[in-house]
């Protein structure tokens, strides 16, 4: 790091968290604890001038090729800036053409091109990627909900990410390998893993703290003059690599494809590279299915199906969990209680409320292989593969 840079990060790890905190609070003390306009402005000042003081400087500086880790981290820091102006409404892009935040939008967008990611913060800067010094990792407040959020978010995703590192490595081995079961047998505990973090997430986030206090800092925002969505707890690839390799979705299917074409640039360029690799690849699923009429009476299909199946229902049911659960909970229910004034951009995504809900259904089902014939649903294979049990 220059030292630009690390006076930047430290006013982000520091002044910028207390002055976002010393906001919430006032906008959870009203009656409107949606309404930001024209409160704080004392506190939304400062946080403006300082952020663009501290850009102005890393501008003049130029690029001073200090690497991807480097680049990353520092677009990180300039996206939680951008973001905290809109979640302030000092921007708000349904009433702009351009950000004003020239300079930021200019440094913005510099980073994102030069390490081919999208030039806003991403679910990476919060999580996998989020480097803590003396105990404490970058955040938006000090509030405890938004603590419990990033904290087991990040664990579902490295959950995530050590099923489908297992789910990978059977391909080269084959799935009839005696290795292939321990492997399955890895993504099932992984995917266990995955419900168990959401079932304390479930249990302990306060849903008004996070629905008021910290899905707004994720909303979607321009970048000079282009709008980009908000930053989603799945924009990194291990969820959909498990998608694939268990064969519970294709990449043939237009509305699972224009998901995954959607998140290429939100998620780091590694993760890109192996969910190209995995969109290539047989699945899991259809080299069972074309042992079945020949191998079904064997040893290693009856074991490694059995525990493939296994894998599948871990998968299915943490679907479930996420979108029953926690996306009625914290998304779904509290929306039902704002005025229509209020539910514009109350998506990340961007898309209306409903549109983001129908599609989150069907793509639970997709996971779940449940019993639908409006969407490429694998309910038959998977029942195919049970009745060869015995």
């Amino acid at each position: 790091m220059t030292a630009n840079t690390e006076s930047f990060d430290r006013w982000i790890r520091g002044e910028f968290v207390e002055m976002n905190t010393a906001l919430e609070e006032l906008y959870i003390a009203q009656s409107d604890r949606s309404a930001v306009e024209n409160i704080g402005d004392s506190i939304k000042k400062p946080l403006i001038e300082a952020g663009r003081s501290f850009i102005l400087q890393l501008l003049q500086e130029g690029n001073t090729d200090e690497g991807f880790d480097s680049a990353f981290d520092l677009l990180g820091n300039v996206g939680l800036y951008m973001a905290a102006c809109r979640r302030h409404d000092i921007t708000e892009p349904s009433r702009e053409t351009m950000s004003p935040l020239t300079e930021a939008s200019g440094l913005a967008l510099h980073l994102g091109a030069s390490i081919g990611v999208t030039p806003r913060f991403a679910t990476s800067h919060l999580a996998t990627h989020n480097l803590a010094k003396q105990g404490r990792y970058k955040s938006f407040t000090s509030l405890r909900d938004e603590s419990m959020f990033l904290e087991y978010n990040t664990r579902g995703i490295f959950a995530y990410k050590r099923a489908a590192d297992a789910l990978v490595r059977i391909l080269p081995l084959g799935i009839s390998h005696p290795v292939a079961y321990d492997l399955l047998a890895d993504a099932r505990n992984a995917l266990l893993d995955v419900a168990k973090w959401n079932e304390i997430l479930f249990r302990e986030l306060n849903t008004d703290r996070f629905f008021f206090s910290v899905r707004p800092y994720y909303k979607p925002y321009r970048v000079g003059l282009h709008e980009y969505r908000g930053a989603n707890a799945g924009d990194f690839s291990g969820i959909n690599e498990i998608d694939l390799l268990l064969g519970l979705c294709n990449a043939n299917n237009i509305s699972y494809s224009q998901l995954l074409v959607d998140k290429f640039l939100f998620m780091m360029p590694e993760d890109q590279a192996r969910l190209r690799d995995c969109m290539r690849r047989p699945s899991l699923m259809d080299s069972l299915l074309a042992e079945l009429r020949d191998s079904q009476a064997q040893p290693w299909f009856q074991r490694n199906a059995r525990i493939y199946l296994e894998v599948c229902k871990a998968h299915g049911e943490a679907a479930f969990q996420h979108h029953n659960q926690l996306v009625k909970r914290f998304i779904e229910t509290p929306s039902q209680e704002l005025p229509a004034s209020r539910l514009t951009h109350i998506t990340a995504s961007g898309p209306p409320l409903g549109v983001l809900l129908n599609s989150l259904e069907k793509l639970r089902d997709l996971r779940m292989a449940a019993e639908r014939d409006d969407i490429p649903s694998r309910y038959r294979d998977i029942r195919a593969l049970q009745l060869s049990l015995r």
